[in-house]
């Protein structure tokens, strides 16, 4: 008799769900996020197109080789050989054994095409924070709308910034995990805390992490005052240790990533500094300060969160392609082509001091709302995401307040590892809807009485009035830079007036978005038309207020069939390069490291990556760029002799080209193979004496060593030494050597102390660093196999321990969900 009575308790829960509130408005936002979705891609889904992003351009270059790898053996190519002379390919293309976590996201995404879908999971995401927070679903659409489609996430998805954008997307479900933990739901904040730090983990964005975990600690600290306050400091501590067992597990599904990235990050521009510089002492860690502050807000650039054109927009906007601006009559009417050529250069509507901007929108409605959200959220909101916006904005200022911003990089752990410091933008982007809609929420909840509106009148008069005073003094602003007061007056008047144009309509479009959203809010029009139709009309005009500012940025030009892509044609120089089988590097002239499409067809010395090798890049910014500008004077004078560019040859530099024309190459008859024994070796005593020598010797026959880190044996040389390359893959080199005297062998490969393992004829030897970034062996006389082995364990060990916390995070989401479901029909 129990099982039939345990069925029919089953189905009189189940009775018990209220299809109208409790599913069709969950299903009301998939439908509305989808169409959303569809609307702005459009071209994705009805034209066959994709989207044109230049840093994805970019990585099809740099892991064209891998995928190649991977597509012939079925094995994972570790190491990079077609970029910067060979880096670990973990940062470029390596897959790791977290199916599940891939399972979760294409579930959640509804397998929307990539990279698109990653605005898809940041509406569900932040929708599904919102219902953490007590939102109603039908405002939570609205505030999901805003923060997929702020022009931070639409600007980073152009430039193929896809890991961000993806991290930032699953930053909402984390913290909706945790709000859910704090909020009494213990096993379900669990659950979804572990899914959402797994699913943010895997897209390999520590820079966005980081930022998160800014977020959560002001949240964190904000609810330990509440909660001591209330005498529950246990309880608050026991959902502490409950969101650690979490994050254990989302982290052990990032173990292998994590491990991989942190070990090469020591080595890399990221990690501490080899030489001794004006700027940096041997020892440093971290970014210099020129490079990581490079592009750095204005004091009032963040007044683009209001107004997008507050600096005229983007720097990419050119006014002298608009035939109705003010720019392009004034050019006209010069008379003098030549002049009217040359000004056409200057006259980008951005007139702040980022070097390469676009304005991160957050929306006039959105704006007006998170003041609201000041005026009636409660007030532990308020404390928690006021001092998020606060920082937000303040680093990003970055160069433009040192004094804040040189004191966090100096002395905040891991802060100096990251660059681009508007990135942090995306702090204040989360907080503005949530506290927006938690305002909202609580003032529906309250009613909109008398007390209640005279609050509304003075957010109106906070956010309208900021347009107006805006209006009436805004043109008091230069709209100039300071380098361009050096031109034309009849030029930088046409210019200013362009700028000031662009300023003052924005300013009216968002006085009119914040008088619209004012005014259903205070006359209260939800009760003049059903509930329904209003949350219809505050998502529509949230929508359109987005995502017309979004097209700006993200024109129809946007979207490319993939056949228009001419990027990796083969040019004249390519087919005839490729006609060499052996294994070589090709120099190119043409933006060595800001191109990788090198790489797609040739091993390069040059690439595009962000976490270049430390040792590499120092021996290009110390030799190599002397080198090549001493080679191209005598190219030009002809007089070029090979013999004399050490560097070049002792990278194997084979060819080196400067156009896509056969007579573009020029061939390098010098350059010193994949190995070779050298007559000499010169011990020095630190890394700046290693790099300074090793620009001055002749690479093929005398070899640089450190002593202060490796023993060598002195050589005597044998001029009829061989070595020679048999076989490689990504993982592997196998040579032949033969010698009549013990010998130091030098490799044209980069020295890399982790994961790599050198065998002769079967027993491993240690490996020694020479020339700076090279590797060495010390081979006794005789004839020999010598093979190097790629095996680091942070693949090998990490992607066990990856597979395993996959899978248990899987277990705990549905588990933590089936429980509180079941808790629920009780």
């Amino acid at each position: 008799m129990s099982e039939p009575h345990n069925v029919t308790s089953q189905i009189q829960r189940m009775k018990k769900i209220n299809f109208t509130t409790q599913v069709l408005p969950h299903l009301v936002a998939v439908g509305v996020f989808l169409v959303v979705t569809v609307f702005f891609f459009s071209p994705v889904f009805f034209d066959s197109k994709t989207i044109s992003q230049y840093d994805i351009q970019q990585w099809e270059g740099s892991s064209k080789a891998l995928r190649d790898y991977r597509d012939k053996t079925g094995e994972e190519g570790l190491w990079a050989d077609a970029m910067f002379s060979g880096m670990p390919a973990y940062l470029i293309n390596t897959h790791w054994s977290n199916g599940p976590v891939s399972f979760l996201k294409r579930a959640l995404s509804l397998s929307l095409p990539h990279p698109i879908s990653n605005i898809f999971l940041a509406f569900i995401c932040y929708y599904i924070m919102l219902l953490a927070f007590r939102v109603r679903p039908y405002l939570a659409i609205g505030g999901a709308i805003a923060f997929g489609l702020s022009s931070y996430m639409l600007i980073g998805l152009g430039a193929g910034h896809n890991a961000r954008i993806g991290a930032i997307a699953f930053m909402p479900l984390v913290m909706a995990g945790i709000h859910l933990a704090f909020s009494g739901k213990k096993i379900l904040g669990f659950g979804v805390t572990t899914a959402g730090l797994a699913l943010q983990l895997k897209e390999n964005h520590l820079q966005i992490t980081y930022y998160l975990l800014f977020i959560v600690l002001v949240y964190g600290l904000v609810r330990l005052i509440e909660f001591v306050k209330e005498k529950r400091t246990v309880d608050f501590f026991k959902t502490i240790g409950i969101l650690v067992a979490a994050a254990v597990i989302a982290v052990g599904s990032f173990v292998g990533p994590m491990w991989a990235v942190t070990e090469y990050s020591e080595y890399s521009i990221r990690g501490k500094a080899q030489l001794t510089t004006s700027v940096k002492k041997e020892g440093d860690s971290g970014l210099d300060k020129e490079y990581a502050f490079r592009y750095s807000y204005g004091i009032l650039e963040p007044m683009t969160l209001l107004i997008p054109n507050f600096y005229g927009g983007s720097s990419s906007n050119y006014l002298v392609q608009d035939p109705k601006s003010e720019v392009y009559n004034a050019l006209s009417r010069s008379g003098d082509q030549q002049t009217a050529n040359q000004l056409a250069q200057f006259t980008s509507a951005y007139w702040g001091i980022n070097p390469l901007n676009a304005p991160y929108y957050g929306g006039a409605i959105i704006f007006f709302l998170f003041v609201l959200g000041i005026a009636f959220a409660d007030k532990k909101y308020v404390w928690w995401l006021i001092p998020v916006v606060i920082f937000g904005i303040v680093t990003s200022w970055g160069d433009s307040f040192k004094s804040f911003n040189y004191f966090l990089f100096d002395y905040l752990p891991a802060y100096n590892k990251f660059r681009s410091v508007t990135f942090m933008m995306i702090m204040p982007l989360f907080a503005l809807p949530l506290l927006g809609m938690l305002g909202l929420e609580k003032l529906f909840e309250t009613g909109v009485d008398k007390a209640a509106k005279k609050k509304l009148l003075i957010v109106f008069g906070a956010t309208g009035g900021l347009c107006v005073v805006l209006l009436l003094f805004g043109s008091m602003m230069s709209f100039m830079t300071p380098d361009e007061s050096q031109l034309p007056s009849w030029f930088t008047g046409a210019l200013a007036d362009d700028r000031k144009g662009l300023f003052r309509s924005d300013v009216f479009r968002a006085l009119g978005f914040i008088i619209a959203a004012f005014v259903v809010i205070y006359f209260e029009v939800w009760k003049k038309l059903t509930p329904i139709a209003f949350y219809a009309f505050l998502i529509l005009m949230i929508t359109l207020d987005l995502s017309i500012v979004d097209k700006r940025f993200f024109p129809k030009e946007k979207f490319q069939r993939k056949r228009e892509s001419t990027l990796f044609a083969m040019t004249a120089a390519d087919q005839e390069i490729l006609k060499d089988k052996s294994y070589y590097r090709v120099y190119n002239l043409q933006g060595t490291f800001e191109e990788a499409r090198t790489s797609y067809f040739h091993n390069s010395i040059g690439g595009y990556h962000g976490v270049k090798m430390r040792r590499y890049q120092d021996m290009y910014d110390t030799c190599l760029f002397r080198e090549t500008n001493a080679f191209i004077r005598d190219v030009q004078a002809g007089k070029a002799d090979f013999t004399q560019y050490s560097v070049m040859n002792m990278l194997n530099v084979k060819y080196i080209v400067f156009g896509p024309d056969r007579t573009n190459i020029i061939p390098n008859p010098s350059a010193n193979g994949n190995a070779w024994f050298v007559n000499e070796v010169v011990t020095v005593n630190s890394p700046t004496e290693e790099i300074q020598k090793t620009c001055g010797v002749n690479t093929r026959t005398t070899a640089v060593v450190d002593a202060s880190k490796f023993k060598v044996e002195p050589v005597k040389g044998d001029t009829a030494a061989t070595i020679q390359l048999t076989d490689y893959n990504p993982n592997y080199k196998k040579y032949e050597s033969q010698s009549a005297e013990n010998g130091l062998a030098i490799f044209s490969e980069l020295y890399y102390p982790k994961g790599w393992k050198a065998f002769i004829d079967g027993k491993e030897t240690s490996i020694i660093c020479a020339d700076y970034i090279l590797r060495a062996l010390q081979v006794p006389a005789g004839k020999h196999t010598i093979e190097f082995k790629f095996e680091p364990a942070a693949y090998y060990t990490g992607n066990k321990i990856t597979m395993i916390s996959s899978w248990l995070m899987l277990v705990t989401l549905v588990g933590a969900v089936v429980w509180s479901v079941k808790k629920e029909g009780e």
